[in-house]
């Protein structure tokens, strides 16, 4: 059985795209808020009974060769390409027994300790409330009980920044994160890409409300005169260029982005993750999203899995890019949507992270 994906605006027509001569051992979907995720979920359990599930709810969509708004897509694995599936769900993303829970029930699943599997053939999937604010804690807990990877996104909800769903195995929840845990035979790869420069300009963050990811002070002043200071600008016009100049912590030469949200009376700056104190961070330039995912993707994959930053989505539908990025994935089978934060190591923005199957 090959990998088989389909895009569609009805359950029915979606799954009869992704039937085969061979049940799958894996289904991935991702459904924009025009669609109930709830009907689509028990449609997929129905279909491929066998077979583990998961998805959520997005800002966009993307199937092989073209980005899409108001479709469902998925992706159906056969068993050669994933031969051993477990799913769980973290029901309580503030609990981090909830968390280790999750991942006590993946151990049971396979049958081992988290602890035994090969790296090389083992890899998680996440997918978690992008309306939580708790992406962070969770991954955080995640990493302490385990070494095994984690790559995934945090649900949408076409940008009505409301209710964010996910989904596995024909159940739905709000508030909430599911895993999954896979044994690929044959080996994955993951892509993390994000198109920006250093300016070689560093903000340090001096005082923070780490709940509430917002900075109130860089070097020692309001964080809002701070990045103006850093760019040049006077202070009302820094919001205009949060998509083009975010910050990023930078490990290995390689920037790992926080994106600013909005600026608030007191000259604080919410982001879109964490910070925390005492965290240096340096000033970014954008650059081609096109090109440099393209640079990233080049090599040997069977299939993609795509986690797309919304404000990415947004900067290329200004730049008038979409089907350009789209085309991007043309020749690969892949899915994937826009997300409101990428996982990969912890949670960033504006960021394209992807599971490549080998």
């Amino acid at each position: 059985m090959s990998i088989r994906i389909c895009s569609s605006t009805g359950n029915d027509a979606l799954i009869s795209g992704l039937r085969g001569d061979v049940d799958p051992a894996v289904v991935v979907y991702f459904a924009s808020t025009c669609h109930s995720l709830a009907a689509l979920s028990a449609a997929i359990k129905d279909a491929f009974p066998g077979a583990a599930s998961i998805g959520c709810t997005t800002a966009g969509e993307i199937s092989s060769g073209k980005m899409a708004t108001c479709s469902m897509v998925a992706m159906a694995l056969p068993p050669e390409i994933v031969s051993a599936a477990a799913t769980a769900v973290v029901e309580d993303l503030r609990s981090p027994m909830a968390v280790s829970s999750a991942l006590d029930s993946l151990s049971a699943q396979m049958g081992t300790l988290l602890s035994t599997l090969d790296r090389a053939t083992h890899v998680g999937l996440i997918l978690a409330d992008g309306m939580s604010g708790a992406e962070e804690a969770v991954l955080e807990r995640i990493r302490d009980l385990t070494d095994l990877p984690f790559v995934g996104g945090s649900a949408g909800d076409d940008l009505a920044f409301h209710a964010t769903l996910v989904a596995a195995n024909g159940r739905t929840f709000e508030h909430a994160a599911v895993l999954a845990l896979l044994r690929l035979p044959a080996g994955y790869r993951i892509i993390k890409t994000q198109s920006f420069r250093s300016l070689g300009k560093t903000l340090t963050a001096t005082e923070v409300d780490e709940g509430k990811r917002t900075v109130r002070r860089f070097n020692g002043v309001t964080a809002a005169e701070a990045y103006a200071q850093a760019l040049g600008v006077d202070r009302a016009g820094v919001a205009g260029r949060f998509m083009t100049n975010p910050l990023g912590l930078m490990v290995g030469g390689e920037p790992f982005v926080r994106s600013p949200q909005r600026v608030l009376p007191d000259g604080s700056i919410v982001f879109y993750c964490q910070i925390r104190e005492g965290t240096e961070l340096e000033l970014l330039e954008s650059t081609d999203i096109v090109t440099d995912t393209g640079r990233a993707i080049e090599g040997s994959q069977r299939a993609l899995i795509v986690f797309n930053c919304i404000l990415r989505t947004l900067q290329l539908q200004e730049e008038d890019q979409c089907q350009a990025f789209g085309a991007l994935f043309a020749k690969t089978p892949s899915v994937g949507f826009s997300t409101y934060g990428e996982a990969y190591v912890g949670h960033v923005n504006q960021t394209a992270t992807m599971l490549a199957f080998r």
